[in-house]
């Protein structure tokens, strides 16, 4: 049997000690953090802290219409938001609104890269087109939208009458119009959640897949089983981001049904915008965007407390 001696422990440890003193601070290292992260801080601190603060700052006052503070009020203008029934329905809208997407925004985008990802002939083509919506702007994407709904030539409309089926106008009734937002919210993000999936699915080992067919596993059983446990680091991370996306949607509500028809699409970010910047009430939308910063931060948390834990890493 052979023998360490102390004499081969010692140089070792020499040349650690050695390697660990090339990697020693110093009192000038504290100059260079300030130079690399002092940019980054500096617009941080310009457009997200200072903003943040200010706003909470104003939703404790009354505002004349240039927004300069005139009165403390304290939490007075929440608690008008609160017991407005305006308000209310705005938050229950949003919500709605926020589960439709979270909801088929995943289920689609999980279900096309599933597909895309079985080795098909021409498979390529597929994954093109299902990630093409990356490269649509907002205001193109509810130009083309605004088409596809239009109730005397859209596609829809000559769809239905094609199949003698009465004629929907999307966007003039409340309920449509609800369905027209989330179909169009959905279409914008699945090329951007189908692109994480398909690679999320795709490093899953493949000897996994192996010795499930070959014990006789239906696709169905590795579906849920196999593939949905091994990419739920990526399911978590993609349901957390399209909540928060969700919930502050403004573009596409803006630009095709602007709130409407009465205040059936009128999202919280929309309700802040229209207060703010048409109504000259800069108190009033600063306390609806504290609201909303609450909402998103509980709904991430409830996320993190309770959907984490389900998490295979």
């Amino acid at each position: 049997m052979l023998k360490t001696s102390a004499t081969d422990v010692i140089p070792e440890k020499k040349v650690e000690a050695k390697q660990k003193s090339k990697f020693k601070l110093t009192a000038n290292d504290k100059y260079y953090a300030s130079i690399f992260a002092g940019p980054s801080l500096f617009l941080l601190g310009l457009f997200v802290f200072y903003p943040m603060f200010r706003t909470l700052y104003i939703g404790l006052f009354l505002t004349n219409t240039f927004g300069n503070t005139t009165l403390f009020v304290g939490l007075e203008n929440y608690v008008k938001l609160i017991s407005s029934p305006d308000f209310v329905s705005s938050m229950w809208v949003t919500l709605v609104y926020v589960v439709g997407v979270t909801f088929f925004t995943i289920a689609m985008g999980l279900l096309l890269a599933n597909l895309a990802s079985q080795k098909l002939p021409g498979i390529a083509i597929f994954r093109t087109l299902y990630s093409v919506t990356m490269g649509v702007s907002v205001s193109v994407a509810a130009i083309f939208w605004l088409f596809i709904f239009n109730p005397s030539a859209g596609f829809f409309t000559l769809l239905t009458k094609m199949l003698n089926l009465p004629t929907i106008n999307w966007l003039a009734n409340p309920t449509n119009a609800m369905w027209a937002i989330i179909i169009t919210t959905v279409w914008m993000h699945l090329g951007f959640v189908f692109l994480v999936f398909l690679g999320a699915i795709e490093s899953v080992p493949t000897t996994l897949y192996e010795a499930a067919d070959v014990e006789g596993v239906s696709k169905h059983y590795q579906f849920f089983h196999i593939t949905l446990p091994m990419i739920s680091p990526t399911l978590f991370f993609i349901s957390t981001i399209t909540i928060i996306g969700s919930f502050k949607s403004f573009g596409l509500i803006d630009l095709i049904t602007k709130g409407g028809p009465t205040n059936a699409t009128n999202m919280l970010v929309y309700r802040i915008y229209n207060d703010a910047f048409f109504g000259g009430n800069y108190a009033k939308s600063s306390a609806e965007a504290i609201i909303l910063t609450v909402i998103i931060a509980f709904f991430t948390y409830l996320q993190f407390k309770f959907l984490e834990k389900k998490v295979n890493y």
